[in-house]
């Protein structure tokens, strides 16, 4: 049976150049029709985990969730999936440095901007400050990190900077850690503080 990894895997090989027939076949089997555009895996991990928070299966919602390995990437992403390509309903997120890329790529695609939900600095930031710095290092003792978490900040570039700008620098210091922390710092969330561009993503799918 078809599931959402071999489409992720058909789609990203449809990207770097390989054919549409496999992601457009399960596209259909999968009776997908709308994608949630994503720049990376740690965005992908905080999107699923609150699908799970919300006792929603997107995957049986016909939403596909999809990581496009950077932001560069959405106007081919916009073009493979849109019209005239799937012609998915397009949505997803982005960082405020990038919606200048998204709005070029979905006016290409014919897609209206107002589907993607825009992140002041970037997703990371988003949850950092829903949740406070200090319960974010609250996280990070419960996961054994309070260590590595106060090396990082006796360096000399992190002196004087806000906790805040430390805690998000310090969560993309380490490969895989971003993904790890996209899921954890989600799951802590009170149901009234998910940032807006989540809940604005959540709410339009």
């Amino acid at each position: 049976m078809a599931d959402t990894g071999m489409l992720q895997d058909a789609l990203s090989d449809w990207a770097r150049g390989g054919p549409a027939g496999p992601a457009r076949h399960l596209a259909d089997e999968m009776g997908v029709d709308t994608a949630v555009l994503l720049e990376g895996l740690s965005d992908v991990a905080a999107v699923e985990a609150l699908a799970v928070r919300h006792g929603r299966d997107l995957a049986a919602e016909g939403v596909c969730v999809v990581s496009m390995g950077g932001a560069m990437n959405v106007s081919r992403y916009a073009r493979l999936l849109g019209p005239p390509g799937l012609g998915l309903r397009l949505t997803g997120l982005c960082d405020e440095r990038e919606k200048g890329f998204y709005e070029r790529a979905l006016t290409r695609s014919q897609t209206a901007l107002r589907d993607i939900h825009v992140c002041a600095a970037d997703l990371e930031d988003e949850l950092v400050r829903a949740l406070g710095a200090a319960e974010v290092v609250d996280i990070f003792r419960a996961e054994g990190e309070l260590r590595a978490w106060q090396s990082f900040q006796r360096q000399p570039a992190q002196q004087g900077r806000p906790r805040q700008q430390q805690v998000r620098r310090f969560l993309g210091t380490k490969k895989g850690r971003k993904i790890r922390y996209g899921r954890l710092l989600v799951e802590a969330l009170a149901p009234t503080r998910i940032p807006p561009p989540l809940d604005g993503l959540f709410a339009n799918l």
